[in-house]
């Protein structure tokens, strides 16, 4: 599952949450720190881990 990092715009705070695709286009994500539903997705580094080796 994908993580999304994002950042609250009331307390500036950042976090992370675990989301499948559908919720993430679903539901409005909430800040844990204050609870406020003003929040903006960060874009974020990602890697991928596969069974093949790359030459």
């Amino acid at each position: 599952m994908p993580h999304y990092e994002f950042v609250c715009n009331d307390c500036k705070k950042t976090f992370l949450k675990t989301l499948t695709i559908a919720e993430h286009d679903a539901e409005k994500t909430a800040c844990p720190h204050c609870g406020s539903n003003l929040v903006e997705q960060r874009w974020s580094a990602f890697s991928a881990i596969t069974s093949k080796k790359s030459a």
